[in-house]
């Protein structure tokens, strides 16, 4: 004959198992430099840690409250390294802006290869009139559509990928650096070309990662790699990474550019079919900017849907020059000979 407390005991420690379930593959992203498989755990290390967190708190007027104890400080641990990268009412402030410099504006957007809105796209772009625009997802009905602007940003580069769907783009209504000539990584993954900002010129990369172990964006990283140290000193690039912030992965190819992961302006996707509320409020955040030496990003934001399943993000930074310094042989000796002309004269 069954006891009143065989039921409620049942149910504890089905959610004692559950909670010990979730805590280990919450404990796994934390190892992700180990080995992809672990890093995919991390992409969800809030939503990992929100669960742990539920199951734990009955469970502490359990007989498994010292596990559950455990188990929610560790899940309030592993939250708090996710706090820059939350939801937020406004805009991302990084740095303030300048009053004695031009900022400049970056539009990073995930078009989703066979988007049913296209003239959103389009709309969007006419009103935020952004300087460079970085795009993933790039299938052949984007030619098209993208040619519509071409008198508005005339300085473009299109880098098909192998399937023909998820290729990047880079626009400018700024010229490309005189003596230069932009370049598609060779499976079209990325985009880098050299901008000329009002004189001071910079590097701008488009770049779209192959979604977490099982598949290869941890080998499509290697593969990106000596893409990445080419670029420049002053660099930004931004893309769809299908990586969070804190992953090894983001922090494997900032690492190989020598770039900055410039703060997550909160979560930018989930599945299309789902209300755009969850997208803003329980999605990853795996859009990207990074930056590297003259660049400074002021603020991002998130802006309206546009058929695809990823949400836009406004970039706004400045530049400054970099002091050239006489580092090199030749101009150390310019220098000296001057000096001497000096002293003789």
């Amino acid at each position: 004959m069954r006891t009143s407390g065989a039921r409620p005991n049942m149910v504890a420690g089905v959610t004692f198992l559950a909670m010990m379930a979730f805590s280990a593959a919450l404990v796994a992203g934390f190892f992700g430099t180990l080995h992809p498989a672990f890093d995919s755990f991390s992409h969800f290390r809030v939503h990992l840690a929100v669960l742990v967190a539920l199951l734990a708190l009955p469970l502490l007027a359990s007989s498994f409250r010292l596990q559950a104890a455990a188990a929610l400080l560790f899940a309030v641990a592993s939250f708090a390294t996710t706090l820059s990268t939350l939801p937020r009412l406004w805009p991302v402030q990084a740095v303030a802006k300048p009053a004695d410099q031009i900022v400049y504006s970056l539009l990073q957007m995930n078009l989703r290869y066979d988007n049913p809105t296209p003239k959103k796209v389009l709309s969007l772009i006419g009103r935020t009139n952004p300087d460079v625009i970085t795009l993933d997802e790039v299938s052949e009905m984007w030619t098209t559509e993208l040619g519509y602007i071409t008198s508005a940003y005339p300085y473009r580069i299109l880098c098909p990928y192998p399937n023909g769907v998820f290729g990047v783009a880079l626009l400018s209504r700024r010229p490309f650096a005189a003596g230069t000539e932009p370049h598609c990584e060779r499976r079209g993954a990325m985009a880098i070309a050299s901008v000329d900002f009002g004189g001071v010129s910079a590097d701008v990369a488009a770049i779209h990662l192959s979604w977490p172990w099982p598949r290869e964006q941890s080998w499509q990283i290697g593969e990106l790699s000596e893409q990445l140290a080419s670029l420049g000193e002053t660099a930004i690039m931004a893309g769809d990474c299908n990586a969070v912030p804190w992953s090894a992965a983001v922090r494997r190819v900032a690492a190989l550019g020598k770039l900055t992961v410039m703060p997550s302006a909160g979560p930018t996707w989930m599945y299309i079919k789902l209300p755009d509320v969850l997208r803003r409020f329980a999605g990853l955040p795996i859009d990207q900017v990074f930056s590297k030496g003259g660049v400074t990003i002021h603020s991002a934001t998130r802006l309206e849907e546009t058929g695809s399943d990823h949400l836009p993000v406004l970039v706004e930074f400045s530049l400054r020059a970099e002091e050239k310094k006489p580092d090199d042989e030749h101009e150390i000796a310019l220098a000296a000979m001057a000096r001497f002309g000096k002293t003789r004269g």
